[in-house]
């Protein structure tokens, strides 16, 4: 019974009386109001020149002539000149597992494959391949499937007792 008379005092919520909050909607600044308003005579664009005037136009990335950044950046296609290549066309893309993470996270004599990266927080990325690379120690035994290893990787995993198996992509 109490309940209900502490909701009777409450005003009813609903489209009604909905309103932004306070201090967050301010009037729109009108230009050429007079100089009292701080925005009159050269209504905020300044003495002269192309700006001040009706019409004026400045399209996105103008850098008020100087040569604009996106044509002083080397270019990326085109046939006809050296600079026109691709930045790093023979780069692959791969995705970076260390023997130190397979140290920490495996146990001995198990057989890691790529689910197994995914499932333990490494080489979560679908459809890129895993690469093996031999930053830090193994001590522990195991069998490692993966789509390439570094030279180091593998003769770390071998010298631990454990193999190398390459996985198709």
């Amino acid at each position: 019974m109490a309940d209900n008379a502490e909701n009777e005092n409450e005003p009813r919520i609903g489209l009604h009386s909905l309103h932004p909050s306070e201090g967050s909607r301010k009037p729109r600044k009108r230009v050429g109001r007079g100089e009292g308003s701080g925005t009159g005579k050269t209504s905020g664009r300044g003495q002269k020149g192309a700006g001040s005037r009706a019409g004026s136009k400045s399209r996105p990335g103008f850098e008020g002539g100087q040569m604009p950044i996106h044509m002083r950046m080397r270019k990326l296609r085109g046939p006809h000149m050296k600079k026109s290549m691709p930045f790093e066309p023979f780069r692959t893309h791969t995705q970076p597992v260390n023997i130190q993470d397979l140290e920490r996270r495996f146990e001995a004599g198990a057989e890691v494959g790529l689910e197994d990266f995914a499932k333990a927080g490494i080489a979560q990325r679908k459809g890129v391949p895993v690469k093996v690379l031999g930053k830090g120690s193994i001590s522990k035994a195991m069998t490692v499937h993966a789509h390439a290893f570094s030279a180091g990787a593998r003769e770390s995993i071998e010298a631990a007792g454990g193999t190398c198996v390459l996985v198709e992509a």
